[in-house]
């Protein structure tokens, strides 16, 4: 630059002047030609631009079970209600309300003295009753002998026998009356009739309770295991049906059919239930048939009542195939994903699409194995025909893209590019 302004500010005087002016096009044309290098290519080989990278997943056929989800309510296995089978005042309960209890322990503890002093009157009456059975007994003994020399009459011996009798149906009286007496004292002390979770105790110490009172007074669950019933449409279970006959659907080894629990925040609970039966009658309403499935809940996430999805499977692919939901464009013209052809050019491929598992599409057709359909980079895709760097896939952008994967819209746009 300073001998640049020397040769503006002053004429060249020596033989250095007028090299300096002789240079100044020569710099001036390869300062050009390097402002054109770098626009065609920013210096990328081959004077073009690097093709733009991907994300794909390479196609590979895998056993895929075709599956249905249907609303559900969940049920406990075992319900028992708590209820007082005598009348008397509660003096004590004996539990902590939604804590696990055992079958037989006690619950309630009523007023029992009523009911003990009945117990002990019915026992003496069984004392009484055994003592006039003794002495009938004793007087037919005695007359035996008699009767028999002709000292008394025949009359009289039957007489005696009859007493003998009526005094045996008495002590039988006094004694079922005992029994009752007992089984009463028994139903003042309330237990648990199986083991589960109590809940909410719906009366306190001082209340008055009996036989007929509409409300129980506590109720027992078992959660352990659970029953979610759902319906299904008659046609889909007769699908099903013939899927479990036909082979194309695998059991499970007791030969149950798997179901899969989603609950309300959308996890899968880890272990899987098995489907137990279907109702014998279709609601003539609605064509829907009931059915129930078993699910073990040992960590106690399904609750009584509870809204839960079921996956249900209704057949199996030998040689299916998952694509991630993001793949696919759906349109009114059909389903096509972008597949990546032998030259490195990306190409539209009509496919036809299943039933969704999870966030991927179940692939019936259209696709064969080996072949790598494009995910992700769809907005790197900007010349059309032009080739791209096909990367796998890992479940977000590639490590040089940058950007999330695009809309459904973004495939749609780079199929209608990569197809001019």
């Amino acid at each position: 630059m300073s001998l640049f302004r020397q040769t503006l500010g002053h004429a060249p005087s020596s033989s250095t002047g007028r090299l300096a002016l002789m240079a100044i096009p020569f710099a001036v044309a390869l300062a050009a030609c390097g402002a054109k290098d770098s626009a065609q290519g920013g210096g990328a080989p081959g004077g073009g631009m690097p093709p733009a990278q991907v994300g794909v997943v390479t196609v590979a056929p895998q056993s895929v079970a075709l599956q249905s989800e249907l609303p559900g309510r969940v049920s406990a296995l075992r319900v028992a209600q708590v209820r007082a089978r005598v009348s008397g005042v509660v003096l004590q309960r004996m539990f902590r309300e939604g804590s696990e209890v055992k079958a037989g322990q006690v619950l309630y503890q009523l007023d029992s003295g009523p009911y003990r002093a009945a117990f002990e009157s019915a026992q003496a009456t069984v004392v009484k009753a055994q003592a006039t059975l003794a002495q009938a007994t004793a007087q037919v003994e005695r007359n035996k002998a008699l009767v028999e020399a002709n000292a008394i009459s025949k009359q009289e011996f039957t007489t005696l026998q009859t007493t003998q009798r009526q005094a045996e149906a008495d002590l039988g009286v006094a004694k079922a009356a005992a029994e009752t007496a007992r089984i009463n004292l028994a139903y003042a002390t309330i237990t648990a009739p199986i083991s589960g979770r109590i809940g909410q105790s719906s009366v306190t110490e001082g209340a008055l309770v009996g036989a007929a009172d509409a409300t129980a007074l506590a109720t027992i669950q078992q959660t352990g295991s659970v029953y979610v019933n759902f319906t299904q449409s008659s046609t889909d279970v007769l699908r099903l049906r013939k899927a479990i006959a036909s082979k194309q659907l695998r059991a499970s080894g007791d030969g149950s059919v798997p179901v899969r629990i989603v609950l309300e925040d959308g996890s899968e609970l880890p272990k899987a239930g098995k489907l137990l039966f279907s109702d014998l009658t279709v609601d003539a309403t609605s064509g829907q048939i009931t059915l129930r499935a078993e699910v073990p809940n040992g960590d106690g996430l399904l609750l009584p009542g509870q809204y839960v999805r079921v996956r249900l499977s209704q057949a199996e692919l030998p040689s299916g195939i998952l694509l991630p939901q993001q793949a696919v464009t759906r349109t009114n013209q059909g389903d096509t994903v972008l597949v990546v052809g032998e030259d490195g050019k990306p190409g539209p491929r009509p496919v036809k699409v299943g039933n969704a598992q999870n966030s991927q599409w179940v692939i019936l057709d259209g696709l064969k194995e080996g072949d790598q359909v494009i995910v992700d980079g769809f907005q790197k895709m900007m010349v059309p025909g032009a080739p791209v760097k096909a990367v796998p896939w890992t479940g977000s952008a590639p490590a040089a893209a940058g950007a999330p994967a695009a809309a459904a819209s973004a495939p749609a746009a780079a199929a209608s590019a990569a197809g001019k």
